[in-house]
């Protein structure tokens, strides 16, 4: 079947149950993605650094990176990078030199460099249809 006699040994007898897992183990915890969340949604302006300096003063020591990785991401979307990461496995030079990446949006209302970008929740991707959509939203709102 294609594995070792010891190997089906321990399946049968559940032995290979508990066994220690490889890989680098996590350095946060559920509740402490949670808080980050709790964070970013309460100024979603602010900078990478900025929040992972609040994450850091509620207990979490972490890096940058790590801070990045964990934001608003939940399991579905998890799932969705892998199943389109596994679709591209085996794509050629020619077929990635057409690709263009951005995981961030950016909103010009006028020319120029317009400074800060915003983190959007999944459910709030589509609020803004349009340029004229996000102007009249903030005329109305008097911004």
């Amino acid at each position: 079947i294609g594995c070792s006699q010891s190997a089906v040994s321990r399946h049968l007898s559940g032995k290979s149950v508990g066994r220690k897992k490889c890989g680098k183990k996590r350095c946060t915890t559920r509740k402490g993605d949670r808080t980050l969340r709790k964070i970013v949604e309460k100024d979603r302006f602010q900078t990478l650094g900025d929040l992972r300096k609040q994450w850091t003063e509620s207990g979490v020591e972490t890096s940058r990176a790590t801070v990045h990785r964990r934001v608003l991401l939940n399991q579905k979307q998890r799932q969705k990078r892998l199943t389109w990461a596994t679709e591209k496995q085996h794509w050629t030079v020619a077929q990635w030199s057409k690709v263009l990446f951005s995981d961030e949006s950016k909103f010009c209302m006028s020319f120029g460099n317009q400074g800060d970008r915003t983190l959007r929740k999944i459910v709030e991707k589509d609020r803004f249809q349009t340029l004229g959509d996000l102007q009249k939203q903030w005329t109305e709102s008097g911004v």
